[in-house]
């Protein structure tokens, strides 16, 4: 993948404070409204959804975000920067509201870019991390995935890496005909308090599993469990060895998926094992249409200012 070694990157290990987001995709599934726009940048009401990831991220504690873009993506990187002219207009103009929430990328986690080059798959573009993150855990936040607030489910990944090691994988619950378009787990539970998981704010018995083997997009009867590997990953630094010399996969591209299973068959002292656990709240994948749609309207009754009328209308509507 590389013809640089990995060798000579020495970072000091430690708790989980660096985040990983790749976002290189083309969004040919929103053409044509993503021909200009990234697919990143599509409004979620009235912010774009790559500001409601990195807002995740800040929740759950990462202080340094690394995107992985593409060409003519570079609104991506503006968004989160100054733009001192608008702030200016704004102050002058005492619109302090729409000033505080273009000012809002202050009070979130430190952003850093680099460009993924020839796509090879999202395995590919983790691996261009490896120079930033170098020896450390860090978590990978899938950008066409938006968490509700309600789970705060990457923190929760965090403790439990932190807890018992490997690497942790978000969990969906499916169904068969799902999770051919997901990484489909076997997986065996962990009870919590054996495990030392029952002081970890908000889990619950059932909500943690060892991954025993996944597979890349299995057709329907080849299915491992209800259970998929979905948008949020927290890693051991063990993955980019992995990924350095991973072969293509399934589509011909470098699959994350594959580097799991190989975590799976790796010894816990050499940064193997990888454990599960299950989204339990609102999850909407952004990636697609319908999904984006339903991001749209739930995002939208709650929004502080629009929620209430936007509510009164859906209500008047002769569906």
């Amino acid at each position: 993948m590389s013809s640089n070694s990995i060798a000579d990157v020495k970072v000091s290990a430690g708790s989980v404070r660096h985040g990983v987001v790749p976002a290189a995709g083309r969004g040919t599934r929103f053409l044509p409204a993503t021909k200009a726009v990234p697919k990143e940048m599509l409004p979620i009401v009235d912010r774009p959804a790559i500001e409601v990831v990195v807002e995740e991220a800040t929740r759950a504690g990462l202080d340094d975000l690394l995107f992985i873009t593409a060409a003519n993506k570079q609104a991506i990187e503006d968004h989160f920067d100054a733009a001192p002219d608008l702030e200016l207009a704004l102050r002058n103009g005492n619109k302090t509201k729409l000033l505080e929430s273009i000012e809002r990328y202050k009070q979130y986690t430190r952003i850093h870019s680099i460009r993924q080059g020839h796509p090879q798959g999202l395995g590919h573009a983790v691996f261009q991390a490896y120079h930033h993150v170098g020896d450390n855990p860090f978590a990978v936040l899938l950008p066409d995935d938006l968490m509700h607030a309600e789970d705060p489910v990457l923190q929760k990944m965090i403790a439990v890496r932190e807890q018992i090691g490997g690497s942790v994988v978000a969990l969906l619950e499916v169904t068969p005909q799902q999770a051919t378009a997901y990484g489909s787990a076997a997986v065996t539970n962990i009870p919590l308090e054996t495990n030392g998981l029952g002081d970890v704010e908000g889990l619950q018995e059932g909500d943690v599993f060892r991954l025993d083997k996944i597979v890349e997009k299995p057709p329907v009867d080849e299915v491992l469990s209800e259970y998929a590997s979905v948008g949020r990953f927290v890693l051991d630094p063990k993955v980019f060895k992995i990924l350095e010399t991973l072969p293509p996969g399934r589509s011909g591209e470098i699959q994350l998926t594959d580097s799991f299973q190989r975590l799976i068959e790796l010894p816990a002292d050499q940064g193997g094992g990888v454990t599960g656990v299950v989204i339990r709240g609102r999850r909407f994948d952004t990636g697609d249409k319908l999904g984006y749609l339903q991001a749209l309207v739930e995002m939208g009754l709650e929004h502080d200012e629009l929620g209430a009328d936007f509510r009164k209308f859906l209500q008047g509507l002769d569906l």
